[in-house]
C-alpha cells in the first residue's frame, strides 16, 4: 500500500509569517490603520503559523518547529499587547514594547545562525528579519523615525519568506525546482 503524501507545513508557516509581517509594515509606514494587523496577526500570523510549527514537530523538523511555533506566539502576543493598550488592560509603554522586541531579537539571532546551515534564501530571510528587529528595537528606545525604515526593510523580509514559500509550492506543483533557494552559507 502506497504511503499517503503529506503537505509541507512550512508553506503555511512562511505564508502566515510573510503576510502578517507585510501587513504590519503597511501600518508602520503609515499606509493603513491597525485594524487589519490585528486580524491577520491573530489568525494567519498567529494561530495558523503556530499550527504549522506544531506540524513541523511531527515531521521532526526542529528548526521549523521552533521558528513557526515561536513566531506564531509572537504574533498572538503582539496582537494581545495592541488590544491591551487599546482597552487599557495591562498596558505596555513604548519602552515595554522595546524590551519585548529585544527578547525577540535575541530569539531571532539564534535562529539566524541555524538558517545559515539550511539555505541561502533562508539565511537572507533571517538576516533581514534580524536587521528589522534591531531597527525596531532602536525605534522603541529613542529613535522613532527608524520605525518607517524598519517598515520598508521588513517588507523585503516578508517578500523573502514568500519566495521560500513559493519555492516549496512550485517544486511540488511543477515537479522540479522552479525557484532555487541556494546552498547554505556554511
Amino acid at each position: 500500500m502506497a504511503e499517503q503524501k503529506l503537505g509541507n507545513p512550512a508553506v503555511v508557516g512562511l505564508g502566515g509569517f510573510g503576510l502578517a509581517t507585510m501587513v504590519l509594515q503597511f501600518h508602520n509606514v503609515g499606509w493603513m490603520g491597525l485594524g487589519p494587523v490585528i486580524w491577520i496577526g491573530l489568525i494567519f500570523g498567529g494561530f495558523a503559523q503556530m499550527m504549522a510549527g506544531l506540524q513541523e514537530m511531527k515531521s521532526g523538523n526542529n528548526f521549523g518547529y521552533c521558528a513557526f511555533t515561536g513566531y506564531g506566539c509572537f504574533w498572538i502576543a503582539l496582537v494581545l499587547m495592541f488590544l491591551g493598550n487599546h482597552f487599557n488592560i495591562y498596558t505596555s509603554s513604548t519602552t515595554d514594547v522595546g524590551w519585548f522586541l529585544v527578547g525577540w531579537t535575541m530569539f531571532t539571532a539564534i535562529l539566524w545562525v541555524g538558517a545559515m546551515r539550511i539555505s541561502n534564501a533562508l539565511a537572507i530571510t533571517f538576516t533581514l528579519l534580524l536587521i528589522g528587529f534591531i531597527l525596531l528595537d532602536l525605534a522603541h528606545f529613542g529613535y522613532p523615525g527608524l520605525t518607517v525604515v524598519a517598515g520598508y526593510e521588513l517588507m523585503v523580509t516578508a517578500a523573502s519568506a514568500w519566495y521560500i514559500m513559493a519555492h516549496i509550492v512550485f517544486a511540488d506543483v511543477f515537479g522540479r525546482d522552479v525557484l532555487p533557494v541556494g546552498k547554505p552559507w556554511f
